[in-house]
């Protein structure tokens, strides 16, 4: 039989370290803040979408460099594009994270399929928004030179596939499926690890023996964390119905 791992158990509440068994509130010291229980994604969906719309301007000033009507004389005209780029390629990114952020503390409904599918692929569609209109006009542009067309165009390429990737959720979850997970759990503390996608109702679990860290906190924190999937040995273990709810089950 494994030996029982030793863990450092933090509370995703306050920061700070809590012994095993103990309540994920403990007291602290006044210097340590209380954590929010999970977030608010109203605020967060607000902070994606300003995001959004500043990559937007960046493009659309990318766009004027690229027909003269914003020029910079103190900067080539090849690296006023990789400018433009590289900051269309930071709000989208920084935006795309705090909208899926906000999908993960209060998630979509499946049973409006145009909204789940919209909703869990918006940082996809404004990559696409945010750097397709530019590629079309850099390679289309007949008076660009060929270096600064090559390079830039592949720069915003990549910036579009890059985008694209940390926009996509390759974890969603539903309301359906958070308010089944919250229905079984309820308030019973689950722990998860620094990485990957799936909590636990035991800190002994063995999936979690390659981890010197964990967070303890409750099944809405673990979602708001991107952990949407419960772990299916400590399913196994307390005898859970897993009929609706998300587990590590086919990973």
């Amino acid at each position: 039989m494994a030996e029982k791992k030793e863990h450092k158990i933090v509370s995703a509440d306050t920061g700070a370290e809590v012994k095993p068994g103990a309540s994920p509130k403990p007291q602290t010291a006044p210097h340590i803040k209380p954590a929010a229980e999970v977030g608010n994604a109203k605020g967060l969906r607000v902070g994606a979408v300003c995001l959004w719309v500043a990559a937007i301007v960046f493009e659309v000033l990318a766009v004027l460099v690229l027909f003269g009507k914003i020029h910079l004389t103190f900067m080539p005209l090849m690296w006023q594009l990789i400018v433009f780029i590289v900051l269309d390629l930071a709000c989208l990114i920084i935006g795309s994270q705090l909208w899926k952020k906000a999908n993960h503390i209060d998630p979509a409904s499946k049973a409006n399929p145009t909204k789940f599918w919209l909703w869990n692929n918006m940082g996809v569609i404004v990559a696409v928004a945010a750097f397709f209109p530019l590629i079309l006009l850099m390679l289309t542009n007949k008076d660009l030179d060929k270096k600064t067309k090559a390079v830039c165009t592949v720069l915003a390429v990549i910036a579009l596939m890059v985008g694209g990737l940390t926009g996509y959720d390759f974890n969603p979850i539903s309301s359906e499926e958070l308010d089944a997970a919250v229905e079984v759990l309820g308030d019973e503390q689950v722990y998860w690890a620094p990485f990957g996608k799936v909590y636990h109702t035991h800190e002994d679990c063995s999936s979690l023996n390659q981890s010197e860290t964990l967070t303890v906190g409750t099944v809405e924190q673990a979602v708001a964390a991107n952990r949407t999937r419960l772990c299916y040995f400590c399913a196994q273990r307390d005898d859970i119905d897993t009929t609706n709810l998300l587990t590590d089950q086919a990973d």
